[in-house]
Protein backbone atom coordinates (compact mmCIF):
# COMPACT_ATOMS: atom_id res chain seq x y z
CA UNK A 1 0.00 0.00 0.00
CA UNK A 2 1.39 3.66 -0.64
CA UNK A 3 1.81 6.02 1.34
CA UNK A 4 -0.94 9.02 0.92
CA UNK A 5 0.45 11.12 3.49
CA UNK A 6 1.91 14.59 1.65
CA UNK A 7 5.31 14.66 1.89
CA UNK A 8 6.80 16.94 4.12
CA UNK A 9 8.71 20.00 3.08
CA UNK A 10 11.72 21.55 3.86
CA UNK A 11 11.20 25.29 6.16
CA UNK A 12 11.12 28.41 3.81
CA UNK A 13 13.57 30.94 4.50
CA UNK A 14 12.86 34.12 2.84
CA UNK A 15 15.33 35.97 0.84
CA UNK A 16 14.79 39.57 0.74
CA UNK A 17 17.42 40.27 -1.81
CA UNK A 18 15.94 37.55 -4.26
CA UNK A 19 15.46 38.72 -8.34
CA UNK A 20 12.21 40.20 -8.99
CA UNK A 21 10.88 41.44 -12.26
CA UNK A 22 8.03 42.28 -14.22
CA UNK A 23 6.37 40.63 -17.05
CA UNK A 24 3.09 41.88 -18.93
CA UNK A 25 2.26 38.50 -20.08
CA UNK A 26 3.43 35.08 -20.09
CA UNK A 27 4.86 34.73 -23.68
CA UNK A 28 5.10 30.96 -24.17
CA UNK A 29 5.21 27.87 -22.75
CA UNK A 30 7.76 24.56 -23.52
CA UNK A 31 7.99 21.14 -22.29
CA UNK A 32 11.23 19.52 -22.10
CA UNK A 33 12.12 16.36 -20.44
CA UNK A 34 9.64 16.36 -17.52
CA UNK A 35 10.41 20.54 -17.09
CA UNK A 36 7.51 23.21 -17.85
CA UNK A 37 9.54 26.02 -19.48
CA UNK A 38 7.79 29.41 -19.07
CA UNK A 39 8.63 32.51 -21.23
CA UNK A 40 7.95 35.73 -19.97
CA UNK A 41 7.84 39.34 -21.78
CA UNK A 42 7.06 43.28 -21.38
CA UNK A 43 6.49 45.79 -23.79
CA UNK A 44 9.90 48.11 -24.27
CA UNK A 45 9.56 51.59 -26.10
CA UNK A 46 12.50 52.00 -28.44
CA UNK A 47 13.04 56.19 -27.65
CA UNK A 48 15.84 56.51 -30.64
CA UNK A 49 12.85 57.60 -32.61
CA UNK A 50 9.68 59.79 -31.81
CA UNK A 51 6.80 58.19 -31.74
CA UNK A 52 9.53 55.16 -30.53
CA UNK A 53 8.40 51.63 -32.07
CA UNK A 54 6.90 49.11 -29.29
CA UNK A 55 8.22 45.39 -28.74
CA UNK A 56 7.90 42.71 -26.88
CA UNK A 57 11.25 41.63 -25.43
CA UNK A 58 11.71 38.74 -23.17
CA UNK A 59 12.24 39.58 -19.62
CA UNK A 60 12.81 36.11 -17.86
CA UNK A 61 12.09 32.31 -18.05
CA UNK A 62 11.05 30.01 -15.54
CA UNK A 63 12.06 26.52 -15.48
CA UNK A 64 9.85 24.01 -13.13
CA UNK A 65 9.23 20.43 -13.21
CA UNK A 66 5.80 19.08 -14.42
CA UNK A 67 4.50 18.28 -11.06
CA UNK A 68 5.82 21.64 -9.75
CA UNK A 69 4.18 23.81 -12.88
CA UNK A 70 0.84 22.26 -12.05
CA UNK A 71 1.25 23.31 -8.31
CA UNK A 72 1.22 27.02 -9.40
CA UNK A 73 -1.16 26.35 -11.82
CA UNK A 74 -4.05 25.28 -9.37
CA UNK A 75 -2.63 27.11 -6.21
CA UNK A 76 -3.05 30.40 -8.50
CA UNK A 77 -6.18 29.47 -9.89
CA UNK A 78 -7.07 29.11 -6.59
CA UNK A 79 -5.40 32.35 -5.44
CA UNK A 80 -7.37 34.41 -7.58
CA UNK A 81 -10.94 32.78 -7.30
CA UNK A 82 -10.34 33.73 -3.49
CA UNK A 83 -9.46 37.68 -4.26
CA UNK A 84 -12.88 37.87 -6.44
CA UNK A 85 -11.49 36.74 -10.10
CA UNK A 86 -12.64 34.19 -12.15
CA UNK A 87 -9.87 33.03 -13.81
CA UNK A 88 -12.00 31.08 -16.72
CA UNK A 89 -13.91 34.46 -17.02
CA UNK A 90 -13.36 37.02 -19.26
CA UNK A 91 -9.72 39.16 -18.95
CA UNK A 92 -10.17 41.96 -15.47
CA UNK A 93 -9.84 45.62 -17.30
CA UNK A 94 -6.56 46.78 -17.77
CA UNK A 95 -5.78 50.34 -18.38
CA UNK A 96 -3.10 50.95 -21.25
CA UNK A 97 -0.61 53.74 -20.32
Amino acid sequence: MANSAPPILPPLLDNPFADEFFADEATGFYVHQGNISITFSSARVDHRSNPGPVSRVVVGRVVLPVGAAAALALGLYDFLRQMGIDPAGPVPNQSAH
